[in-house]
């Protein structure tokens, strides 16, 4: 089973994906933990990796492609993949596809996560980051017992320095010129599905999983 998450910054990807890993019992990937085990393992996709991220830039589509391509011939990946953040761009669709057909295998479902940007810059102006255990604490919907301290280890409690108003429309921006293409490609496949990110995290993780099951092409949400 591999099930793609797409959706704009704040709209809960991470913490969406993870739980639908865990309930099929199949492994989470997000984009930012493949570049950074590659970085940490020092190799040669690592290394061509690591010379974009420096600089700030977009690491290419072709060196994205290699890293989950890798990631699709693990042993421990067998049983499927949540993949989180990828792919970005149409390209790294296609790719994602030819890989999979490479393989013997099929995308299952590709799930939108779709929330408004005044939303998006509501919950990440109020999120948090523990200073000791990188533990992360939404003010809004999760604050913690004590003020500015980590209920998990106690540790400081921080807001990310890029999690102000300018930065997060800017990174909405980014993210429709980037990704709409994606979304179109899969539209057009019939199988994108659109959940609404802007509810409950327990009714957007039921809504995942009625769009799971019922996913495929043809049966493309709106």
């Amino acid at each position: 089973m591999v099930i793609v998450f797409l959706g704009p910054p704040g709209a809960g990807k991470g913490t969406q994906a993870k739980r639908l890993a865990t309930d099929l019992g199949v492994r989470h990937v997000s984009t930012g933990d493949v570049l950074r085990s590659a970085v940490e393992r020092g190799t040669e996709l690592g290394r061509t990796a690591a010379a974009y991220l420096d600089k700030g830039a977009l690491v290419p589509d072709e060196t994205m492609l290699a890293l989950i391509a890798e990631l699709l011939d693990r042993r421990d990946h067998d049983r499927g993949l949540v993949l989180d953040g990828f792919p970005r761009t149409a390209p790294q669709a296609e790719g994602l596809d030819r890989l999979l057909r490479e393989r013997g295998r099929e995308l299952d479902a590709v799930i939108l996560l779709d929330i408004a940007e005044e939303e998006a810059v509501r919950r990440l102006t109020s999120r948090v980051c523990c200073s000791k255990c990188g533990g992360i604490t939404n003010l809004l919907a999760d604050p913690s017992a004590a003020d500015g301290v980590c209920d998990a280890c106690g540790g400081r409690l921080e807001r990310r320095s890029d999690d102000t108003p300018d930065v997060i429309r800017a990174r909405f921006k980014e993210y429709r010129a980037l990704t709409q293409p994606t979304l179109d490609y899969y539209r057009a496949r019939g199988m994108l599905r659109r959940v609404d990110a802007g509810r409950p995290i327990d009714d957007v993780a039921g809504d995942i999983a009625e769009a799971v099951a019922g996913s495929g092409p043809g049966r493309a949400a709106g």
